[in-house]
Order: structure tokens, then C-alpha cells, then sequence
């Protein structure tokens, strides 16, 4: 039993979390910053992201009770969250977003931090991950079965830290011009899990039949 409920853990968690995907948009966005501050963002990233999933584990139902809050409506709103970092991507649009330091955290208090926003939500913990996490544990019976789902969970940010933290040799590899091919096409399937996570907020919701 405890296997079966690693198994599913593992393999829903991957694929809501995606982390290759993840990494692959840290590529992108994290192009101008130095290794260090890479690296920093990358554990910053994986951090919030599994603090964000590990509250929702412990008490995603309770809060989502008390906020009268559906599962519909963070697919919905994550979707349209990545819709717009998608578009900047696609047309090379500066959004602020692909470089961020300290020093400019303290001298521009609206400049927004990466890791944060997109890396540790919505892109780790976004609608997918969220309402696998909430559902892994609403189905566990006893404590061994919620000790398994969270130890998948801590497995799956380490293979995400990973991953992202893997990225800054593509980016020696690949240059410019591979980053900006990578930006297009980081642009066009963001937009499709947009898309995927808005039309499955609004179908659950009753208003897409």
C-alpha cells in the first residue's frame, strides 16, 4: 500500500511540477544573472515552492473551506498568470522578469524577483501542483501514507533544484541565439499549459460544457 501510494505520489507530482519544464524557463529568465545569483535563485525557487505545497498539503483543504475558495478557480487563475509571461516571452517584450540582483531588489521595491514569481509560483507550485498535492493527501489514511506523500514531494524539489541548477551549462552551450529559440518555444508551450490550465478551471467550474 505504501508503495502504490509512492508511486502515484512521484509520478503526479512530476508531472504537475514538470521540473525539466521548470528548468528550461529558469533557463531563459535567469540569463543575465551571474552564476552565483543563479544558484540562488534556483534554491530560493525550489524553497518557497516547497513551502508553498507542503502548507497546502498540511491544510489545503481547511483553507480553501474557509475561503470558500474552488479548485477551478487556480487553474483558471494560473493560466492566465502564465499567459502573460508567455506573451512577453514570444515577442521578446521586456517584462522585468529576466534579471534581478540584491542591489536592485533594494533600489526598486516593485522590481519582481523570479524566484518568487514565475519560478516558485506558479510554474513549482501553480494550480497542478497544488491541487495534486491537496488531493495526495485528502487520500492518505494514515500517517505512513502522509509521511510517503511528503517524502515524494521533498524528492521531487530535488530533482527540480536539480535541473534548474543544471541549466547554466545549457546557457554556456547553447549562447544567444539558442536562448532566444529557446524563448520562443518556452513562449508557445507556456502558452498552451495556459491555456490548458484555464480551459480546465472553467470547464470544472460548469461555465465550459
Amino acid at each position: 500500500m505504501l508503495t502504490d501510494t509512492a508511486i502515484s505520489a512521484l509520478v503526479m507530482l512530476f508531472v504537475t511540477v514538470a521540473p525539466f519544464e521548470v528548468a528550461s524557463m529558469f533557463f531563459v529568465l535567469a540569463v543575465n544573472a551571474s552564476p552565483e545569483q543563479r544558484r540562488q535563485l534556483a534554491l530560493r525557487a525550489c524553497v518557497i515552492g516547497f513551502l508553498v505545497l507542503l502548507a497546502f498539503a498540511l491544510g489545503g483543504n481547511r483553507l480553501l473551506g474557509a475561503l470558500q475558495i474552488g479548485l477551478p478557480a487556480f487553474r483558471a487563475a494560473g493560466g492566465i498568470l502564465l499567459l502573460g509571461l508567455a506573451r512577453d516571452l514570444l515577442f521578446a517584450k521586456p517584462s522585468g522578469l529576466s534579471s534581478i540582483t540584491p542591489g536592485e531588489e533594494e533600489e526598486a521595491a516593485g522590481q519582481p524577483d523570479i524566484a518568487v514569481f514565475p519560478l516558485a509560483i506558479p510554474l513549482i507550485a501553480g494550480p497542478g501542483s497544488m491541487t495534486a498535492i491537496v488531493l495526495l493527501t485528502g487520500q492518505a489514511d494514515n500517517a505512513g501514507q502522509m509521511v510517503v506523500v511528503l517524502l515524494a514531494l521533498l524528492a521531487i524539489m530535488a530533482l527540480t533544484c536539480g535541473a534548474m541548477l543544471a541549466a547554466e551549462r545549457l546557457f554556456r552551450l547553447m549562447g544567444r541565439t539558442g536562448i532566444n529559440v529557446i524563448a520562443r518555444v518556452s513562449g508557445i508551450l507556456l502558452a498552451a499549459l495556459a491555456m490548458q490550465f484555464l480551459f480546465d478551471g472553467l470547464r470544472q467550474s460548469g461555465l465550459l460544457h
